[in-house]
């Protein structure tokens, strides 16, 4: 094993980490809670990753997303992230897919080749389709709900879709979803604290997407923590 990788290999045992890296882990979305996830799971020895995100850093971005500084301000964020993936493991097989998820796309980007998917979109038509295609195509995936408009740490939780409460997106996805036959099996990173509903502000529905909550700086890197955790635990059969 690589030097770097000795405290993982101490906790994860020998066999844990090659199950690390030997998987291969899709990150759709490289904002506040995937690039934090995307990080977490490259310093965790994941050996293969493919991630996907088509937009740049804005400077609204600083508050609450790793790849965002000022001098990054206008870079895409795939080449910010990507290139930091690579800094912590120069071995990384990583893919890099520079686009917006569209929904129709959303089905297709899902193979048998991935052992786990991260769904970090925002968007709830790709979300949506992304989730359904993994589940057809018999893939794992864990979702992010709504990490804007939150405080409290305390409350974020990982539960299976059917058992969100509280947060708004999340019944949104869990309604959405019955219809298009999925009622359960999708694990869900989501807050049990009630968003701040004056912190909303509506968009021009741009990349599909009509509003936003405010956002601090260390929630939506919590869900990526959380999304981490359980692919982690996966792979390396802790759950």
């Amino acid at each position: 094993m690589a030097e770097w990788t000795e405290r993982a290999e101490l906790l994860f045992r020998k066999e844990g980490l090659e199950k690390l890296q030997n998987a291969h882990v899709l990150v759709v979305g490289l904002g506040g809670v995937g690039s934090f996830a995307a990080e977490f799971l490259a310093r965790a020895g994941v050996g293969k990753m493919t991630i996907v995100d088509g937009d740049v850093v804005d400077i609204t971005n600083i508050n609450r997303q790793l790849p965002a500084l000022h001098s990054t301000v206008g870079q895409p964020k795939i080449a910010i992230v990507g290139d930091r993936l690579m800094d912590i493991n120069p071995v990384l097989q990583l893919t890099r897919v520079q686009e917006f998820l569209s929904p129709e796309r959303a089905f297709e980007i899902v193979t048998n080749d991935f052992d786990y998917v991260l769904d970090c979109i925002d968007s709830i038509t790709p979300k949506l389709n992304l989730i359904v295609g993994a589940k057809k195509k018999g893939v794992k995936i864990i979702s992010n709900m709504g990490a804007g408009g939150k405080m409290l740490a305390s409350k974020v939780v990982v539960k299976d879709i059917s058992k969100t409460e509280v947060c708004p997106l999340a019944k949104v996805v869990r309604k959405r979803l019955k219809k298009m036959g999925v009622n359960k099996g999708v694990k869900a990173v989501f807050s049990t604290e009630k968003p701040d509903e004056g912190s909303v502000k509506m968009t021009d529905g741009s990349n599909f997407k009509k509003s936003f909550y405010g956002t601090n700086s260390y929630m939506p890197g919590l869900f990526g923590l959380h999304a981490a955790e359980a692919v982690v635990r996966h792979i390396i059969k802790k759950e």
